[in-house]
């Protein structure tokens, strides 16, 4: 069986330095959640596609069960968090609120963006435990929904595309803001890469 490198996960680089979300996010914070958290679903990943591989090669059985959940836990962390450092910005450049299309889809479907702005947030406080908060968007009826995600792969709208995320597992915020979760997600929305969300629901609908 092939087991070249192009098979498996690496982790992505980030758009911008580790010190360009100063002060809403310290250069040791987002050091630690990439080069360690985020590495950790590549390192992951790559050993359940390899152990799946050595049973195949030497045809031996697993438990089928656990190896599948260790490789939705593992592959959901690692695209949600290449999700999460592309839709976010050096402040001066994610200050402000998203424009054009995605403007108008959040007007329609929240009657405003801080009413949007204000429900993103609630779901974002009250994830129990590790998990995220998502905007996704529904190709089906048009519109765009709040998802509150478990761990990585649990109340996920199955197909939905995501158009911003929120990590809230203490791992993403701890060093910065302790245990006090609200403060970092205040801090979020001074962040946010409206751009990049607008860009992705454009290619979602076109």
């Amino acid at each position: 069986m092939n087991t070249n490198e192009e098979k498996f996960y690496k982790l992505p680089d980030l758009p911008y330095g580790y010190d360009a979300l100063v002060p809403y996010m310290s250069e040791d914070q987002l050091q630690l959640h990439h080069k360690k958290h985020h590495q950790g679903y590549v390192d992951g990943t790559n050993k359940t596609f390899k152990k799946l591989e050595k049973a195949r090669d030497e045809n031996v059985d697993l438990d089928m069960k656990s190896t599948l959940k260790d490789l939705s836990f593992n592959i959901g962390g690692y695209l949600l968090h290449s999700l999460f450092w592309n839709n976010l910005a050096p402040a001066n450049d994610g200050v402000g609120k998203p424009n054009g299309i995605l403007i108008d889809a959040i007007n329609d479907e929240f009657g405003s963006f801080e009413r949007f702005q204000k429900e993103f947030t609630e779901i974002a406080l009250g994830v129990e435990g590790s998990g995220w908060a998502a905007l996704a968007y529904c190709k089906c009826t048009k519109r765009p929904l709040l998802m509150q995600i478990e761990k990585h792969n649990v109340n996920v709208y199955p197909a939905f595309k995501m158009l911003l995320v929120l990590d809230v597992w203490e791992h993403s915020y701890y060093i910065d803001y302790k245990n006090d979760r609200g403060k970092y997600v205040d801090a979020f929305w001074k962040i946010v890469n409206w751009k990049k969300v607008e860009e992705r629901l454009e290619r979602i609908i076109k």
